[in-house]
């Protein structure tokens, strides 16, 4: 091979590569799900890096597990899970309705999470 046929060939394969280099890292933010990699819903977009298994939605007490794609919410007293909301959520518009990511917590039991986190949450310590 003469040098012009090996820079035609180099730039035959670099240039497909770096344009789908500069396509995946110029789209924004990537999310990392823990264990499998379902594609997060769409109310859910990261503005930034993140590990995130879990999104809660403090007004309405009930939370979402990307990995398993499935809401947890309380049924009497029980924690439930579920592909969809129950219709008590039917006029929800989630991508419109605040949520907050649960950074670092992976476990599998979201009951001991909410209680640790968010018992007095709503609640003021000032008295009178």
């Amino acid at each position: 091979m003469d040098m012009k046929t090996r820079i035609l060939f180099r730039a035959r394969i670099l240039i497909p590569i770096l344009s789908i280099f500069m396509t995946v890292t110029s789209c924004g933010p990537m999310v990392f799900i823990a264990g499998t990699n379902p594609p997060p819903p769409p109310w859910f977009y990261p503005n930034r890096l993140e590990v995130v298994r879990y999104v809660y939605f403090p007004n309405y007490s009930f939370y979402y597990d990307l990995s398993a794609r499935t809401y947890i919410y309380l049924e009497g007293n029980v924690w439930v899970r579920r592909r969809v909301l129950p219709p008590r959520y039917s006029h929800l518009d989630l991508r419109r309705t605040k949520y907050e990511r649960i950074k670092g917590y992976q476990k599998e039991d979201i009951r001991s999470y909410h209680e640790e986190h968010n018992a007095n949450r709503g609640r003021s310590n000032r008295s009178g």
